[in-house]
C-alpha cells in the first residue's frame, strides 16, 4: 500500500542561530536519506523572468509561473523536478522531510514536497516568504505523488525547515493543513516526525476545526499540532525519528554558543545517532551545510557533498557570484525516453549516476579493499595539495588517483581550508569547476 513501505525513511534538520553559533550567523545544514541506489545531483539555475501566462512543469503536474525566479543551487534525486534542500541568492535554505499523519497520504500526482522546496526557493527572497509561497500552493494544488523512483508508489507528506540571515521557520503539513513556528534564536531539528506543540506562529485557518471534525480534538484547552495530528499508532520509521530527533537535540545544546560549519558536518556524519544512515535499504545520499552571516556585506555559503555518505565525502563549497559555472561534474545525465516522464511511470531504470557519482563509488570500492590513499610523496606535481577523494586530476592527467586539489584562500566566513569563490567547488570558473574543498571544515568566523 501507498506510503506503507517497510524500509526505514530518515531525514535530519538542523538550523542554529546566535546565541548558539560561534560567528553573528545562521548555520544551516541537512542530511537527504533516499533509497540507497538514487542519485542525487547538484544543479544551479540563474534567476529569470517569465512572460504573463507562462507555466511550470514540476514533476507531475503543471502550475503558474511567476514574473520572476530567484537564482538557486539545489541538491535533488536527479530524476525529479524539485530538491530535497537547497537555496538561493537571497541567503535563503529550504529543506523538507517526509512525515505520516492522521491525514491520508494520496497516490493522486499533486506536488511533492520537493517541489515546493524549489518553488519556495525560487520565489522567497526570505525564509518568511518562501514559507508563505509553499503554504499558498499546497493550499492550492495539494500534496501526492510517488516520492521514490519505482513502480510502487511511496507516498507521505512533508515537513519543511526555512532559514535565512535572521531567522528560521519549521513549517509541518498534514495534506493540505500545516502549522508554523517561528525560531529567532539558539537552535531547532526536525526529523521526520511532527514536533509543533502548541507554540504556533501561525497556522491553516482551517487547522482546528478539521481537528474537531474529525474527533481529533474537543475545542477545549491547548492545542498541540503534534499531539493532535499525530498518528495514534507509530509506524516504526515513527519511532526511529523520535530517538534521531532527541539525538540530533542533545548534539546541538552540546555545542550551544560555539556552533560552526564544521559542527554541522561532524552531526551530519554522526553514526552512533542514525543520522548518517547506511542501511540496506536506505543511506544519505547527499549533504548540505550553509553559513548565512547576518552582516549582508558577507558572502552565504553553501557546502554540498553531491556523493553519499557525507562520513565518506567531502563538503564542496558554492557561492552565488558573478558569471558564475555550474560543474558538470555533478550533474545527472539527461533522456529523452526518461522513465520518470512516461506513465505508467517508473517502468524501466536509467542509470543517472554523474561522473562525481561513479569516482566516488570507485573510491569507495578501494577503500573497501583495504587499499589505502597514496602517501604526499606519492602525489603528482600537478596536485600538490591534493586529498584522498573521487575526483580526479584538474589537468586529466591521473584520474586513477582519485585526486581532488585542494587549493589555498577562502571567502569571508569560510571554513579555513575550504576553496574561496571562482578558484574551486561547485561554482567559479571553468578551470576549478570540479573541484573540492578538504575533508576537515572549520565553519564560519
Amino acid at each position: 500500500m501507498a506510503g506503507q513501505d517497510p524500509a526505514p525513511s530518515s531525514c535530519d534538520c538542523f538550523v542554529a542561530l546566535p546565541p548558539h553559533t560561534a560567528a553573528p550567523a545562521v548555520v544551516f545544514g541537512k542530511n537527504a536519506d533516499r533509497p540507497r541506489h538514487e542519485v542525487q545531483e547538484i544543479l544551479y539555475i540563474p534567476s529569470a523572468v517569465h512572460r504573463p501566462g507562462d507555466k511550470v512543469q514540476c514533476t507531475y503536474i503543471e502550475i503558474e509561473q511567476v514574473e520572476r525566479t530567484h537564482a538557486v543551487v539545489l541538491s535533488r534525486p536527479a530524476w525529479l523536478w524539485g530538491a530535497e534542500m537547497g537555496a538561493n541568492e537571497h541567503g535563503v535554505c529550504v529543506g523538507n522531510e517526509g512525515v505520516w499523519t492522521r491525514e491520508p497520504v494520496g497516490e493522486d500526482e499533486a506536488l511533492l514536497g520537493m517541489d515546493l522546496v524549489r518553488l519556495g526557493l525560487e520565489r522567497g527572497s526570505s525564509a518568511r516568504e518562501a514559507l508563505e509561497v509553499i503554504t499558498a500552493l499546497l493550499e492550492q494544488h495539494g500534496q501526492g505523488g510517488s516520492c521514490k523512483e519505482e513502480p510502487i508508489p511511496f507516498v507521505y507528506h512533508n515537513t519543511f525547515l526555512l532559514a535565512d540571515r535572521h531567522e528560521a521557520w519549521v513549517l509541518e503539513t498534514a495534506g493540505s493543513y500545516w502549522a508554523a513556528q517561528q525560531i529567532q534564536e539558539g537552535s531547532r531539528n526536525i526529523s521526520n516526525q511532527l514536533s509543533i506543540g502548541t507554540d504556533i506562529t501561525a497556522e491553516h485557518p482551517g487547522l482546528r476545526q478539521r481537528a474537531q471534525s474529525q474527533g481529533w480534538w474537543s475545542g477545549a484547552g491547548q492545542f498541540s499540532f503534534a499531539e493532535v495530528y499525530s498518528l495514534a499508532q507509530q509506524p516504526p520509521r515513527m519511532e526511529a525519528a523520535k530517538t534521531r530527533y532527541r539525538a540530533g537535540k542533545e548534539l546541538l545544546q552540546q555545542h550551544a554558543g560555539h556552533i560552526t560549519a564544521e559542527t554541522f558536518m561532524a552531526i551530519l556524519r554522526d553514526k552512533e545517532s542514525g543520522i548518517c544512515v547506511d542501511s540496506e535499504g536506505f543511506r544519505t545520499a547527499g549533504s548540505m551545510v550553509s553559513v548565512l552571516p547576518q552582516d549582508p556585506a558577507l558572502p552565504c555559503i553553501h557546502f554540498f557533498t553531491a556523493t553519499p555518505d557525507p562520513s565518506r565525502s567531502v563538503f564542496k563549497p558554492f557561492i552565488f557570484v558573478p558569471g558564475l559555472k555550474p560543474a558538470p561534474q555533478v550533474i545527472s545525465p539527461t533522456f529523452s525516453d526518461d522513465p520518470a516522464k512516461k506513465v505508467p511511470r517508473f517502468q524501466s531504470a536509467v542509470d543517472r549516476r554523474h561522473e562525481l557519482y561513479r569516482r566516488h563509488q570507485a573510491a569507495l570500492e578501494l577503500m573497501e579493499k583495504d587499499q589505502v590513499a597514496p602517501s604526499p610523496s606519492q602525489w603528482p606535481s600537478c596536485c600538490p595539495m591534493a586529498t584522498w577523494e573521487a575526483v580526479g586530476c584538474p589537468d586529466g592527467a591521473h584520474p586513477q588517483l582519485f585526486l581532488s586539489p585542494t587549493p589555498p584562500g577562502a571567502g569571508p566566513g569560510a571554513p579555513a581550508d575550504a576553496a574561496g569563490p571562482g578558484e574551486a567547488g561547485l561554482g567559479g570558473s571553468e578551470r576549478a569547476a570540479g573541484r573540492e574543498c578538504g575533508p576537515k571544515a572549520r565553519g564560519a568566523g
